[in-house]
């Protein structure tokens, strides 16, 4: 599902009077949905419409709210485990990832088992496997109880990898790490914080083997660069998106990181703290990868009711990236 241009937006927002306080929006681009999303989405409603409700699926299918609440609304049912599936039923694994115990347990209740992964976390399980087959201890950089992170660790043995999320960490690898080493990084973690992580690890060891290219996806990639390039540029910075999605959370850590200190992570509209808008003349909104338009949508159209507002887009919404959707065969 496309994001509405700026344009779309401006046109859709209420008619307010002159006497309104003239604020400025920046919307950065691309926002919203990315494609491993938009697949997993997909793949719910494609099998309510072809087996049916009731559709179970491990977790959130994606980290936000009211695409749950739509699914559920549609017939999906959403469970902690495995076990809480009832035998012969259909269930979704999330864009996430899971591990191989997962995996197996849904297999031993003869579910019929449809897995959602983003590619790009496949493509990390895929490398972490790799590498552990050629006999190397693997450093994870990523957020230790993430569901991606718990999915890929739970591809390996355990002791096999282990999990750090700053470059202060790689000092206190020195000394029980004899074995070869690879690395590999949580799709979602915040770009410049990795590139530090690895060139810690680098510095420290220096035969460390890494992907050939980066782990962090392409959308996670460009939406904090979009957020980079108007932070400074923006008196205060909406990012729409729940506070447990990872990639939410490293918007707004890297919009504070480029100097933007009046920061709001909201799920929607009504989160939204306008007295702390009150000084503000440009405001940056983006959203994030799990994050429905229509969110941003409403967002924008409080805005309009409160301020007199004109709208910018920096950036290009059209990412050209779709993955083959999952067969529910």
């Amino acid at each position: 599902m496309p994001s509405p241009s700026a344009s779309a937006i401006a046109n859709a927002a209420p008619a307010h009077s002159s006497r309104l306080r003239a604020v400025r929006i920046v919307l950065a681009a691309p926002r919203g949905f990315c494609a491993g999303v938009t697949r997993a989405i997909d793949a719910v409603e494609g099998a309510l419409r072809r087996f049916g409700a009731p559709v179970y699926v491990r977790r959130p299918i994606v980290h936000n709210r009211v695409v749950m609440r739509r699914l559920e609304a549609l017939g999906a049912v959403f469970v902690e485990e495995v076990d809480d599936v009832p035998e012969g039923a259909v269930l979704i694994l999330s864009a996430h990832g899971v591990s191989r115990d997962v995996a197996f347990a849904a297999h031993e209740r003869k579910l019929r088992v449809f897995d959602a992964i983003c590619p790009l976390v496949d493509k990390v399980h895929r490398e972490v496997n790799r590498h552990h087959k050629e006999g190397r201890h693997i450093i994870l950089i990523g957020h230790s109880g993430h569901p991606e992170i718990d999915g890929t660790l739970g591809q390996l043995p355990s002791g096999a990898a282990e999990v750090i999320a700053t470059a202060n960490e790689v000092d206190h690898l020195c000394d029980r790490v004899i074995r070869p080493l690879a690395y590999a990084v949580q799709t979602t973690f915040a770009v410049e914080e990795a590139r530090q992580i690895v060139d810690a690890l680098k510095a420290r060891f220096p035969h460390i083997v890494g992907p050939q290219g980066s782990d962090i996806c392409y959308a996670t990639t460009n939406r904090q660069s979009a957020v980079r390039a108007i932070a400074r540029d923006v008196d205060a910075f909406i990012i729409v998106g729940e506070s447990f999605s990872s990639n939410a959370r490293r918007l707004a850590e890297v919009a504070e990181a480029e100097g933007c200190t009046n920061i709001q992570l909201i799920a929607g509209l009504s989160d939204l703290d306008f007295a702390r808008l009150d000084a503000s003349e440009a405001i940056g909104i983006t959203a994030a990868a799990s994050t429905p338009a229509q969110s941003v949508s409403e967002v924008i159209e409080g805005l309009g009711r409160v301020f007199d507002i004109s709208m910018q887009q920096v950036g290009d919404q059209e990412e050209g990236v779709s993955f083959r959707q999952v067969a529910l065969c």
